[in-house]
């Protein structure tokens, strides 16, 4: 129902259908996040409905990692498996004696039929004829209840011939929808096949299942991908033969490559090296394990704010939104048509900014659960330090520690060249005298004491500081070199800068 004066639906109830067949693919993930903000936006119902009616594809696990993955984007649907709600269940396999009467319905009223063909029948058409559909043009020539007599039918149907039950479709007329994001959309009954509503093992195809689950969850507005924008003209003759209103479409626009050529495949993380699925994925099978967003080390407001433009425009030079502003902000009218391409490096950037947002106190917290599996031994209180200094050095989490080993251990190599170019063998007493003021200095003064030290000898700042922070970590890459021996500890720098004394001298031999 629409209120005419505010353009706003009362009762919108959108929902988010993924299947259980695998992890939930990143675009699935910014279809849910688009049906999560239209809902908010309307004061509406946001469900999850798992449609698992393709028993041979499902896979176990499936339906607790999508859960998962909604949970950690912070996308928790108002109804669903596990979450309550009056229209339920949610998941289609318990709702099998629903769509059994629904299908019933349509073979009584001639609007569908049995068909008997068995698939290697069908294979042989196929082969016969590569263009072969089973539609109006040729059912008469097959193997279906439309061309036996009745009692040729009843009597195929009580020997259990396996058969399945196909929607009838009438030639040479037209299908004509409005879709939010495509206008008018017009469909010529003459391409559209009789396509099997009902399997041979009892279990309803999508395309009659979400027509009839639309339907009693009340359903408002229908969000989905535009893989689906094709047979959304079956989904509408099949509420006019039920008699029943459709909801508003919407179908959103592909995910496309890095390239822009082709959609967004699950494989394509692989081949790339950046991940495609929210959270990690473990199977049996090595080619079927893959590497989430979270594991990765991005946050989830960042990965959402990156998916919500990838077909959407704010119509503004905004880039950065929260989840509370965008659902302020999103209009499904905004949505392009055009393909959005997968750009991996803005993630990294979105990424960056949301780690420099984050208190310290957040970051702590997940990086201790990465030093756990690195097994490095450490706490909070110190976690605090390495993220105050690291967050605006790193594009994800798990960087704070992987490039930066040495808040946690000695370097155990060093920038060989560097020290070529700086390091003099008489500079080695300089070196340990400084490791001396750095132990016996305060942090307070520590740099003040060290840089004294240089002035007073004449030394060269661009000489001593250099190998300093080699010492220290390595690598002349990293924070503030003051604070970073701070952090690790005066006495412990100390024991750095004296180690690597020997270390020089050998490297320059």
């Amino acid at each position: 129902m629409k209120d005419e004066r505010s353009g706003q639906n009362r009762n919108c109830r959108v929902r988010f259908a993924p299947s259980p067949t695998g992890p939930l693919h990143i675009g699935g993930v910014r279809t849910a996040l688009y049906n999560y903000l239209f809902a908010r936006q309307q004061q509406g119902t946001f469900i999850l409905r798992i449609e698992d009616t393709d028993q041979v594809r499902y896979v176990p696990g499936a339906e607790q990692y999508i859960i998962n993955s909604l949970q950690w984007f912070g996308l928790v649907p108002d109804e669903g498996p596990g979450f309550g709600g009056a229209y339920g269940p949610y998941r289609q396999s318990e709702r099998k004696e629903i769509y059994d009467q629904y299908a019933m319905k349509l073979v009584h009223e001639g609007k569908a039929y049995y068909a008997f063909d068995t698939p290697d029948e069908l294979e042989k058409y196929r082969e016969s004829d590569p263009t072969f559909k089973y539609d109006a043009s040729n059912r008469m020539k097959l193997r279906n209840s439309l061309n036996f007599t009745e009692a040729q039918t009843k009597q195929l149907l009580e020997s259990s011939t396996e058969y399945v039950i196909r929607l009838k479709i009438d030639p040479k007329n037209s299908v004509t929808f409005q879709d939010r994001i495509r206008g008018e959309v017009t469909f010529s009954t003459d391409e559209l096949d009789d396509k099997v509503i009902l399997k041979g093992d009892g279990m309803p195809t999508y395309h009659l299942a979400n027509i009839i689950d639309d339907h009693l969850m009340e359903i408002s507005h229908v969000i989905r991908g535009e893989e689906w924008l094709s047979s959304t003209a079956h989904h509408v003759i099949m509420y006019d033969y039920f008699g029943w209103n459709p909801p508003e479409f919407a179908h959103l626009p592909l995910i496309l490559k890095p390239s822009g050529k082709g959609k967004l495949s699950k494989r394509d993380g692989a081949k790339f090296g950046f991940p495609v699925f929210p959270l990690s994925w473990e199977s049996g099978d090595p080619e079927d394990r893959f590497t989430g967003f979270k594991e990765d080390g991005y946050l989830p407001e960042a990965v959402l704010n990156f998916l919500v433009l990838l077909g959407w425009s704010p119509h503004s030079e905004k880039e950065m939104f929260t989840l509370d502003e965008l659902i302020q902000v999103f209009d499904i009218e905004n949505i392009v048509k055009s393909g959005a391409r997968f750009d991996i490096d803005k993630a990294l950037w979105f990424n960056q900014h949301y780690i420099i947002q984050s208190s310290n106190e957040d970051l702590a917290k997940k990086l201790i659960i990465t030093c756990e599996k690195l097994g490095i031994q450490t706490n909070e209180s110190y976690l605090l330090g390495v993220a105050a200094l690291m967050k605006e050095r790193v594009h994800k989490i798990d960087e704070m520690i992987t490039s930066a080993m040495y808040f946690f251990l000695p370097p155990t190599s060093y920038d060989e060249g560097m020290i070529k170019k700086k390091y003099k063998s008489e500079l080695g007493q300089h070196l340990e005298e400084i490791g001396k003021v750095v132990g016996s200095s305060e942090s307070s003064s520590l740099e003040h004491n060290v840089k004294s030290y240089i002035s007073e000898q004449s030394l060269k700042m661009g000489d001593i500081m250099p190998l300093l922070r080699i010492a220290i970590s390595g690598t002349m890459q990293g924070p503030d070199l003051f604070e970073t021996m701070s952090l690790v500890g005066l006495e412990e720098s100390r024991r750095r800068i004296s180690s690597s004394v020997e270390a020089y001298n050998k490297l320059i031999q």
